[in-house]
């Protein structure tokens, strides 16, 4: 049960990193995936046709591809190998006549190279938290029942397929074949699974790649971690994007569940920008509401209400503000979008699937319309100062009920403070207000989803706010044996 990180099972594939011992064993892959054969079977769901099988560039993908394929054909189970491919695609494939009735993704996301991970797919779509804990209860407990066939292997790449729809897609909706003809579009895969948006989407669309970097894949991650979020990776491609002046920028995570953007004149589309900017898109097409996660900026929701659509924070987590989006638009609201500020979008025109390159699609379908993309976000307000502390808990502590006790103490300190309010709806953490002599701006205090962490964010309008309501935060703190809170002073 250790491998479960909320949706997905995670752990170390590759040895030889201090204090991190090999977790994702021979065993324990083949005895995964032959729970999760049990599991399809227990579900409902017919014994498959095939399971279908891909894999980012991470280093030990060849292994973790060679035991699930084991373990899933001593069950009799079929096995389609999809080679390298992104997430979103080895969901996209069960939408068709490809062969297979459920799919896995060998991926650990944007962590380091030694980690590695296993995505599970059903047609309906990615399985929840639950049904993790489930498919790691049977590995633990039992094995499959003696079968009187072999399952057979065979390899089927589905990327090319998923591209070209995507290519599809933009020349229906803009009406051109080259559509992008006389932009300058750079890619930056960081040696992730992200390289082929290069030459199966932008190049048929007339684009010019010239700039793009890191598509060869490389487990190793040479150049820099592949996610939109790390600093040194953003740095990275908005250097390039200025450097050989294109008029778009796009960095894609190791799978490609995730994407960020770049403007001509080298600055993030990031974040609140990147929201905003989707957000804009969709509100101009039909009125509905946004759902993000908790972490978003009021600037942003001013932002959504002048187009007259609804911004609804919840809890952060992919799965989280997707069910919460499914939800509104199961009770009649209209929620085209649930977005995390990690770049996690998914669409409801989508399958609400979280899916980097449909997402710059999108992005690029308005840009070929439009001429360019920063005018759509360009009154949307931004914080003069905004910081991220990430304050850790001993890991071998009982660290949740501590956050807790933190959490509600700040929320009382709050409501006991006159120049503190607390904001409304607060579906994750505590999320308050500070006046204008105070910090004029936000600060969220919430428990990280996975780790012994507390990430605090910080956004102010003035300067000096952020300095003024860390102080405040520093001085709460030493109420308590707390000492990595020396971070705040």
């Amino acid at each position: 049960m250790s491998l479960k990180n909320g949706t997905d099972v995670r752990g170390t594939a590759i040895a030889g990193v201090r204090d991190d011992p090999v977790t994702l064993t021979e065993e324990a892959i083949k005895d995964i995936a032959r729970a999760f054969y049990l599991w399809l079977l227990r579900k409902g769901h017919a014994a498959p046709r095939a399971v279908a099988i891909g894999h980012d560039s991470r280093l030990s993908a060849g292994d973790l591809e060679k035991w699930m394929t084991d373990g899933l054909t001593a069950c009799g189970c079929d096995v389609i190998l999809t080679g390298l491919s992104s997430t979103p695609s080895m969901f996209m494939l069960l939408q068709e006549d490809f062969g297979a009735d459920a799919s896995v993704m060998i991926t650990a996301s944007h962590l380091p190279y030694q980690k590695n991970g296993l995505k599970f797919f059903v047609k309906e779509g990615g399985l929840e938290g639950e049904d993790i804990r489930e498919i790691l209860t049977i590995a633990g407990e039992e094995t499959c029942p003696d079968c009187h066939r072999t399952g057979t292997v065979s390899k089927k790449s589905y990327i090319e397929k998923y591209a070209s729809d995507l290519v599809e897609k933009v020349r229906r909706e803009t009406g051109k074949q080259r559509p992008l003809e006389g932009k300058k579009i750079l890619v930056d895969a960081g040696n992730g699974a992200g390289g082929f948006y290069v030459d199966l989407v932008l190049k048929p669309l007339g684009a010019d790649t010239a700039g793009s970097q890191f598509l060869e894949p490389n487990g190793a991650f040479p150049n820099h971690i592949p996610n939109p979020e790390n600093e040194e990776a953003m740095r990275s491609v908005c250097a390039a994007v200025k450097r050989y002046h294109a008029d778009f920028g796009i960095i894609f995570d190791t799978d490609v569940d995730r994407a960020g953007a770049v403007s001509p004149d080298g600055e993030e589309i990031n974040r609140n920008r990147l929201i905003a900017l989707i957000s804009a898109i969709l509100l101009e097409e039909k009125r509905g509401v946004i759902v993000t996660d908790s972490v978003t900026s009021d600037g942003l929701t001013a932002f959504i209400e002048r187009r007259g659509g609804v911004h609804h924070r919840f809890k952060r987590g992919y799965k989280n503000v997707i069910n919460e989006s499914k939800r509104l638009n199961a009770e009649g609201q209209y929620s085209p979008l649930a977005i995390e500020t990690s770049g996690h979008a998914a669409l409801m025109e989508n399958y609400f699937l979280d899916d980097g390159a449909y997402l710059v699609t999108r992005l690029l379908i308005a840009l070929a319309k439009k001429g360019d993309l920063e005018s759509l976000i360009e009154d949307l307000p931004e914080p003069l100062e905004a910081e991220e502390i990430r304050l850790r808990f001993d890991p071998h502590s009982d660290f949740k009920a501590f956050g807790n006790t933190l959490l509600e103490a700040f929320k009382q300190h709050a409501e006991a403070t006159p120049y503190i309010t607390l904001a409304p709806n607060s579906y994750e953490g505590v999320r308050v207000n500070f006046d204008k002599e105070h910090g004029d701006g936000w600060t969220l205090l919430r428990m990280s989803l996975h780790e012994p962490i507390m990430p605090i964010n910080l956004e102010s309008n003035s300067e000096g706010g952020v300095a003024n309501m860390k102080a405040e935060l520093y001085a709460f703190f030493q109420k308590f044996n707390f000492p990595d809170a020396e971070k705040l002073r």
